[in-house]
């Protein structure tokens, strides 16, 4: 590969095909660092919308310094991984505390904040600041195990050193932003996981593209089992209003709000494991009325089914008892949009309010 037409060639294609993201337009590292962060493991065109949203919520680093958690959550409700918005608010305030409000600049520094991994760090440190770090994500993997047609796994230690040490080969010292960015957008657009070869600027420079294995490159590890769960949860009507409950600091998905529920315990119906995760999480005896909907969603290695009942009160009323929160109570329907649910449940009040059950809640 000869490096010089290599770069020249990625570049080219880059001024002419990179895509117009608001924070390319103004790559100060704020900006940067809040579209990195929400650029893993999302898809470019849903991450424009929460960005631009973010942005005019909290347009600048101290005014994310101040938020509460339960408002930087409500911004980050859909992207999932809640754990990063939390390091956001962390990070932001650390930035106020140590470094009087401005991003540093040096990458070891911007590494030790909060949730930076090598990768955004480099990242923030090559687009908002010039400096020649490699940034390297999944499609910079990729990319380069075709350009190289690597055997090994590209995503082991081994692998990936290589891939950053041909990467810091490469980078122009005056475009380090742009050549990343280059890279990144050509994973996500030509040599994505469906390769568009005739399209690619750098084919001349492919070594898998040379040896027809292009569609054997990236060598990646076995996939991991899914789990499957099964799980209920239950919409507690009472007086027009529904419980919700937040969960605990120590809790999956903590911090955020939910319906009480959990999972089906062998011998269980979906309906006695409803009333039975009531009298544990809340202490109400409830009576499953009507099956919602059945919600399914995916996080991390499992695969959740989520059974939804409409539920009234089996007893006379009283003040419920959160034992697997930290506080929660009975809400209006119509401020349910205030609070930060995670995937599922927010889907289920989705589906609700599509079906026009809130009307029917009195």
């Amino acid at each position: 590969m000869d490096e010089i037409t290599f770069t020249h060639d990625l570049l080219d294609w880059y001024d002419a095909n990179g895509r117009d993201l608001p924070w390319r337009q103004n790559p100060e590292p704020y900006a940067v660092w809040v579209s990195e962060i929400m650029a893993q493991q999302t898809q470019m065109d849903r991450v424009v919308g929460y960005y631009s949203r973010w942005m005019e919520r909290f347009p600048d680093i101290s005014t994310l310094a101040r938020a509460r958690e339960e408002d930087v959550l409500k911004m980050w409700e859909g992207l999932g991984y809640y754990s990063r918005a939390r390091n956001m608010l962390k990070a932001a305030e650390t930035v106020i505390q140590e470094y009087g409000g401005v991003f540093p600049a040096e990458f070891k520094t911007i590494q030790s904040l909060p949730g930076v991994g090598e990768y955004t760090a480099g990242a923030i440190s090559s687009i908002a600041y010039g400096l020649p770090e490699p940034a390297v994500d999944a499609n910079v993997l990729r990319v380069f195990s075709r350009v190289l047609d690597m055997e090994e796994p590209v995503r082991g230690k081994s692998g990936k050193g290589r891939v950053e040490k041909v990467v810091c080969s490469l980078i122009p010292p005056d475009r380090a932003g742009d050549f990343n960015q280059a890279i990144m957008e050509l994973g996500a657009l030509i040599c994505s996981k469906r390769p568009k070869c005739d399209r690619c600027p750098v084919q001349g420079h492919c070594k898998a593209y040379m040896a027809n294995t292009v569609h054997q490159r990236p060598v990646l590890p076995a996939p991991q089992k899914t789990i499957r769960i099964n799980m209920v949860t239950g919409v507690l009507v009472h007086d027009g209003k529904i419980l919700i409950q937040k969960r605990k600091p120590d809790d999956v998905w903590p911090g955020l709000w939910e319906f009480p529920g959990g999972s089906i315990e062998a011998g269980e119906t979906p309906q006695q494991a409803v009333a039975r995760e009531y009298m544990e999480e809340v202490e109400l005896s409830i009576m499953p009325e009507k099956k919602i909907t059945t919600v399914t969603y995916t996080y991390t290695k499992y695969r959740v089914t989520m059974h939804c009942y409409l539920c009234r009160l089996d007893q006379a009323y009283r003040e419920p008892v959160f034992n697997e929160a930290v506080e929660g109570g009975f809400v209006l329907p119509e401020v349910l949009e205030e609070y930060a649910f995670p995937a599922g449940h927010r889907r289920l009040v989705e589906y609700m309010k599509s079906a026009e059950y809130f009307d029917t809640l009195s």
